[in-house]
């Protein structure tokens, strides 16, 4: 049985070869007959319709300036996909809120396309497919939380 940190490198090794494989740079928004970009679509991904967050820590969770957050942003407000509302207490503060027009993007969009997807699931056996799947389900269940963990731990 592989150890932990032997578990890891295979999984860090092998994950980005699906990635690379299967993902798309593009989202569509067929309703409004737009095309984001996978960074558009990212900011939309940290994002929600009910709690709001700001433009400082967006950018802090994404790893770039602010200055870079808010231009991206504004694109966005202009698409009508995030609204800035203005905190009530503290009037300095902005908040930044997903549109509905944002949530439908958000709940539409994957970093990975379907049919590469497809294409490659298709390429393996019943039983590969299910093992796979299976071996997903597990790594996706064990995730739950990773990053809120890690981050309060640095």
């Amino acid at each position: 049985m592989p150890l932990i940190p032997e578990t890891a490198t295979q999984v860090m090794a092998l994950y980005p070869r699906i990635y690379v494989a299967c993902h798309t740079r593009h989202v569509r928004d067929e309703p409004a007959h737009r095309t984001l970009s996978r960074h558009q679509a990212s900011i939309l991904d940290h994002l929600d319709e009910i709690d709001p967050t700001t433009v400082n820590a967006l950018a802090g969770h994404m790893g770039v300036t602010a200055g870079t957050i808010s231009m991206s942003i504004d694109r966005l407000e202009r698409q009508g996909y995030v609204l800035r509302v203005r905190d009530t207490a503290d009037r300095r503060r902005v908040h930044l809120r997903l549109t509905s027009a944002g949530v439908r993007v958000r709940g539409s969009s994957s970093v990975l396309d379907r049919q590469r997807v497809e294409t490659l699931v298709s390429r393996l056996t019943e039983e590969e497919r299910s093992a796979a799947i299976r071996g997903l389900a597990l790594l996706a269940h064990a995730a739950r939380g990773v990053r809120d963990e890690t981050t309060t731990k640095g």
